[in-house]
C-alpha cells in the first residue's frame, strides 16, 4: 500500500475505475521472487505514474495489516482477503500530479486522512483506520 503525503500532510487519494465514488490508494500483488518494498515502486508507478523522481520513501509500518473481504467479494478467489505492507512516500513537491493508469483508477485528489478512511470500501475501511487513523 503507498500513501503518499505532501508537506500540508495531505495523502493523494485514487478513485477506483470499477467503483465510482470509492477512493483508495495504490497497491498490489507481490511477484515471486519479488520484496515488498520492490512491488510498492512498481506498482506506484503502474497505477499512478509516479517514480523516485516525484516522491521518496519516508517510512515502512512495521506491521503487516490483513483485512477480510465480505462473502460476495471471496466468490471465485482464492482466499478470503488481503495482508498487506503499507509505505509512506513524501513528495518531492506539493504539485506533484500523478496519472492514473485509467483500469484501476480514473480520478485523483488530495484529501486528508479521516476523509479517505471514510471514502474507502467499506470493508479496507479498518485497515485504513489502524494505519492511517
Amino acid at each position: 500500500m503507498a500513501v503518499v503525503e505532501r508537506s500540508d500532510g495531505l495523502v493523494l487519494a485514487f478513485e477506483r475505475a470499477d467503483a465510482p465514488g470509492s477512493w483508495q490508494l495504490p497497491q498490489g500483488g507481490i511477484e515471486p521472487g519479488e520484496e515488498p518494498r520492490d512491488t510498492v515502486w512498481r506498482e506506484l508507478k503502474e497505477e499512478t505514474g509516479l517514480t523516485d523522481a516525484d516522491v521518496s520513501l519516508a517510512a515502512e509500518y512495521p506491521e503487516w495489516v490483513p483485512y477480510e473481504w465480505p462473502a460476495e467479494v471471496t466468490v471465485g478467489r482464492k482466499g478470503i482477503g488481503q495482508i498487506q505492507r503499507w509505505f509512506t512516500f513524501t513528495a518531492q513537491t506539493d504539485d506533484i500530479a500523478p496519472t492514473p493508469d485509467g483500469s484501476e483508477f480514473t480520478n485523483w485528489k488530495w484529501v486528508d486522512r479521516a476523509w479517505l478512511i471514510d471514502h474507502v470500501i467499506g470493508f479496507r475501511s479498518p485497515a485504513y483506520r489502524r494505519v492511517l487513523g
